[in-house]
């Protein structure tokens, strides 16, 4: 049977660590909310473990199917092939895992890695379910300080995840440091509308629709509240653009889909 890795984390109180401080402790924000860092972990995940059981039912309900779109255009860009080793954080119930493991086929290695027990045992679950386990592993990890070696993975995804990081360079600089040289990360997220027009229409679709589709599918309204505020506070297209930049990736690209409102970045590892 497959198991899940669960990997040491840092302690809250740790005081070699800047970002865990407890006097004058910076803030970051959670949706439209500013919180002490050292929170915002567990607050995204009471939110995962509060929706992880209907997690795929409401990306079809909210995205009426467009996920799937988004997912296998992510999947045909990253070029994963036959022998490839794939890292897929936050990847939750596992889409893209299940593809990327019938891709690189039994000579290639696959890891769930998600920081949310709750998600990771519904994906892990779901793959078994399915028959998916022989070249795929489970680890419970922090995009942050992710637990594998240097120059390890041929591709990292990281779809829908990025989002709710406290320290998105840190987990960009963490994503390169895995990667072998030459190798691809994707980021699949939720970015900024190209037009006024479905900015406005997004917004009112966001702030109604979804608090109350998640009240009467999973009576969690917050959650899917928290979820329309933190796309609102994701760096757009270009700022994310940069960050890669910053962190050390190099022909760093952008596709805009569905006007914006999702984009796919891609960056190499020189």
């Amino acid at each position: 049977m497959a198991t899940i890795q669960i990997q040491p984390r840092l302690g809250k109180g740790d005081m070699n660590d800047p970002h865990k401080r407890h006097d004058s402790e910076p803030t970051t924000h959670f949706g439209f909310q500013d919180v002490p860092e050292s929170q915002k972990a567990e607050k995204v995940a009471e939110v995962f473990h509060s929706v992880a059981a209907k997690y795929d039912l409401m990306n079809d309900v909210l995205s009426g199917g467009m996920h799937r779109l988004w997912k296998r255009f992510t999947i045909e860009l990253s070029g994963v092939r036959n022998g490839n080793r794939v890292l897929d954080i936050a990847g939750g119930t596992g889409d893209l895992t299940r593809k990327f493991a019938s891709l690189v086929g039994p000579t290639g290695e696959v890891v769930l890695a998600d920081i949310n027990e709750s998600m990771l045992k519904v994906g892990r679950d779901r793959l078994l379910d399915k028959g998916v386990a022989g070249n795929v592993k489970f680890v419970q990890a922090d995009a942050e300080k992710l637990p594998f070696p240097d120059n390890h993975f041929d591709v990292v995804t990281i779809a829908f995840g990025l989002r709710n990081v406290t320290h998105k360079e840190d987990a960009l600089r963490s994503m390169l440091r895995v990667l072998k040289p030459g190798g691809r990360l994707l980021v699949l997220e939720f970015s900024k509308p190209s037009s006024d027009l479905l900015s406005k229409f997004y917004d009112a679709y966001s702030f109604r629709f979804m608090p109350l589709a998640g009240k009467l599918i999973t009576n969690d309204a917050d959650s899917y509240r928290y979820l329309a505020e933190s796309i609102r506070m994701h760096p757009d297209q270009d700022t994310l653009k940069a960050m890669m930049i910053d962190a050390g990736f190099e022909r760093v690209t952008y596709h805009n889909m569905t006007g914006g409102i999702v984009a796919l970045h891609r960056g190499i590892k020189p």
